[in-house]
């Protein structure tokens, strides 16, 4: 059953038509350790994306990272799979880097030799 939902959390979190990304949204599921470039590393028991991976081993002092917080044993937990909150969700779309994004300043200026 982990594995499926695994599988399942993979198809729709992959990418769309045209090769894009789908948006994130609280019904988005992802897997624990997902990368989203520009937003960072999924950890599924917080339900939140971190800029370092969950259970991130940080040799100088040899302390884990879990859900923004450090400690000396790595997380456990049952949970490999989850949800963004609403607000995690807003947030991470917004800072997605995998996305091209255009810039409706840049048509408000025109420039010309003719003015």
């Amino acid at each position: 059953m982990v594995l499926i939902g695994g599988l399942s959390a993979g198809a729709l979190t992959g990418c769309g038509p045209g090769g894009q990304s789908p948006p994130i949204s609280e019904q988005t599921v992802f897997t624990n350790n997902y990368y989203l470039p520009g937003v960072g590393y999924y950890h599924a028991p917080f339900r939140a994306f971190y800029a370092l991976p969950y259970n991130f081993r940080e040799p100088s002092n040899q302390q884990y990272f879990f859900g923004d917080q450090w400690a000396a044993t790595p997380h456990q937990s049952i949970t490999n799979i989850s949800a963004p909150t609403p607000v995690v969700a807003q947030q991470a779309e917004a800072q997605r880097a995998d996305i091209p994004r255009s810039g409706f300043g840049s048509t408000s200026h025109h420039h010309s030799v003719w003015s």
